[in-house]
């Protein structure tokens, strides 16, 4: 059970030259980007954080991250508990023109000044592992498939609805 709070900047490069492993807790409420993109939360992410030099000579990072996260039901709005976790491939880069040098499977983090805003990393990561959307059961959900019907969709329905060739029928003089 991890009970430590992650470091909220480090030196990389020396953590990677030590092939560093970093565990610990960040607070949900410490991310405001995630905040704006899903609403405030309470409790913490769980993170785990291998630094290390791969055999291209590439520093890296390998990170895990989980957290149960409060997102909203695009159906009703309610909150609805949600299990987030994460597996990310990190390679440390000072420019953006060394970050096009990384491979496919390295995602780029800038490092500035020989240091790491690790809060920012993981707020990124967890952002970028919410689902795209979320609902609850029909069954437990607020709102129902027919609420979110329009009332205008629903009685243009209820009439037959008519060929869409008929009017090249009546302008061909054909009727049948």
């Amino acid at each position: 059970m991890l009970t430590s709070r992650l470091p909220g900047r480090v030196e990389p490069y020396k953590l990677a030259a030590h092939a560093e492993h970093l565990e610990g807790l960040v607070t949900l409420d410490d991310m405001p980007r995630l905040t704006e993109e899903i609403g405030a939360q309470q409790g913490e992410a769980r993170v785990w954080l291998d630094f290390a030099i791969d055999p291209q000579g590439r520093r890296e990072i390998r990170g895990h991250l989980e957290a149960e996260l409060q997102l909203p039901c695009r159906r009703c709005l309610s909150p609805l508990a949600e299990s987030v976790a994460s597996d990310f491939l990190l390679g440390m880069v000072t420019s953006d023109a060394l970050a096009a040098d990384l491979p496919s499977t390295h995602e780029p983090v800038l490092v500035e000044d020989e240091q790491l805003n690790l809060l920012a990393v993981v707020e990124d990561e967890l952002i970028l592992s919410l689902p795209q959307v979320v609902y609850h059961d029909e069954a437990d959900c607020a709102v129902s498939r027919d609420q979110l019907s329009s009332g205008a969709g629903s009685e243009a329905s209820d009439a037959p609805t008519a060929s869409p060739f008929e009017v090249l029928k009546h302008l061909k003089g054909k009727t049948r």
